[in-house]
């Protein structure tokens, strides 16, 4: 677990060592997938025998109603005969902490998708160019080069690039198994800040993602104070990336780390800090608006000043300050959203089930922790990654493998399914059956 610096590529060396390394990951395996679906994209006419991306956790149940809600006010935007008038406002400079009427209905936003229970305040708000550019500030705003956060596994590939690229620090895995439901456990973390110590690599905070991407659950309040107890303990900081939290589609309902310091007085707020983002409960990806949420006092200032580097249009800023200030209309869409990611979610697990793939029970997200481990034809990762090879070449479905998200168990598989309608996931499913089907019969025949 020692800290090891990439070697640059032989033909650079006048550049940095961050332009001359590939510490982006954008030639990992990661993105290979993505890759092979830009290639090959499927279309139901133009291209039905193509890829189809099951890769991609993005959330487009729900765009026809913002759409609409743009529609309905024109006025919102700018770019529109009735909002020109303010054209000129909005297009100079501005308050480069963000407009304070989009703080305050974002902050409004957060505290309505969490059910009323937490009131978020707007000046501890720091916009951020997306969950990415919130995820690095943190990183930037917390820990030093080869200092370390701790993960718990499976976790969000890309947390790989957000937190360790351009910072320099580490992150290392927090051992969860599936024999649990991949639970956090006390065991589990005091293993791994201890195999840190021993590595003598300094850790500095815990990050998790509740919901968790790529399982698809929610923490319960247990494994919540325990986190918040761990931390305190070893004076070390919380990061809690809530981004899928309006995802939760039934019970148990989200509980986020803001519920838990205010049931508990002796926690130090100053170690707890939350991202958030547009792109998942809305949808609104290629916005980029993100936002850093923190306890801390001297986090905030630093945060401001870092967020310069990665500031939300003002437009973008002005035309979401005036939707989420729509109470009506928000109270609905959450409402609508989680109704349909309830539905496309019983409707693709069902498919599944019917011939015979299992996916860990989960009650969040856009998408399903399958398990396909009796799939494999050896029970390692180069098995594991045989099977996507063949899923993502000959079945033509992108899934992402267990592996590309640290999971210590070959065979699991993120399927996303939000990203695409009714009829795609129709073929995706016919797919996945037609190749299950197939597979019985092979083995069937070499018994």
């Amino acid at each position: 677990m020692e800290f090891i610096e990439l070697p640059r590529e032989p033909n650079s060396p006048n550049l940095s060592k961050i332009a001359a390394n590939d510490g982006h990951g954008e030639n990992s395996s990661y993105f290979d997938g993505w890759k092979a679906y830009d290639s090959d994209p499927f279309h139901p006419t133009n291209n039905p025998n193509g890829v189809i991306q099951m890769g991609l956790a993005e959330n487009q149940l729900c765009l026809d109603l913002i759409q609409e809600w743009i529609k309905k006010n024109p006025k919102a935007s700018i770019c529109t005969e009735v909002g020109v008038s303010e054209f000129k406002v909005i297009s100079n400079f501005g308050d480069c902490h963000g407009l304070p009427e989009f703080r305050r209905a974002f902050a409004m936003f957060m505290g309505k998708v969490r059910g009323g229970r937490i009131n978020f305040d707007p000046e501890r708000m720091v916009i951020s160019s997306g969950a990415t550019g919130a995820a690095e500030i943190m990183a930037f705003c917390l820990a030093d080069p080869g200092e370390a956060f701790l993960a718990p596994t499976p976790y969000y590939p890309a947390f790989d690039q957000d937190l360790r690229w351009r910072t320099g620090t580490q992150l290392l895995p927090i051992h969860c198994k599936s024999s649990n439901h991949f639970k956090i456990t006390q065991t589990a973390l005091e293993s791994a800040y201890e195999k840190a110590q021993q590595a003598n690599i300094r850790v500095k905070g815990v990050i998790v993602a509740n919901p968790s991407n790529p399982l698809g659950t929610t923490f319960d309040r247990e494994t919540l104070r325990t986190l918040v107890s761990f931390i305190n303990a070893k004076r070390i900081h919380l990061i809690c990336d809530e981004i899928f939290a309006g995802t939760v589609f039934k019970n148990p309902q989200f509980v986020g780390v803001s519920e838990i310091l205010e049931e508990d007085p002796n926690c130090d707020r100053s170690l707890i800090h939350i991202t958030y983002s547009l792109s998942k409960d809305l949808g609104l990806a290629g916005l980029r608006v993100g936002v850093v949420y923190s306890y801390n006092d001297t986090v905030v200032r630093c945060a401001r000043r870092m967020s310069s580097f990665g500031l939300v249009s003002s437009q973008t800023q002005y035309l979401l300050a005036s939707m989420l200030s729509d109470d009506e209309f928000t109270t609905k869409l959450i409402a609508d959203t989680k109704r349909r990611l309830s539905k496309r979610h019983e409707f693709f697990t069902g498919r599944l089930a019917e011939v015979g793939i299992q996916c860990l029970e989960s009650n969040a997200g856009l998408f399903c922790w399958m398990d396909l481990r009796r799939l494999l034809k050896e029970f390692t990762v180069e098995g594991e990654l045989e099977l996507w090879r063949v899923m993502v070449n000959d079945v033509k479905l992108n899934v992402s493998p267990g592996s590309w998200f640290h999971c210590s168990e070959p065979g699991w598989f993120r399927a996303c399914f939000a990203n695409m309608d009714d009829e795609t996931m129709e073929v995706a499913l016919g797919r996945i059956e037609s190749f299950v089907r197939r597979t019985k019969e092979i083995g069937c025949s070499a018994s």
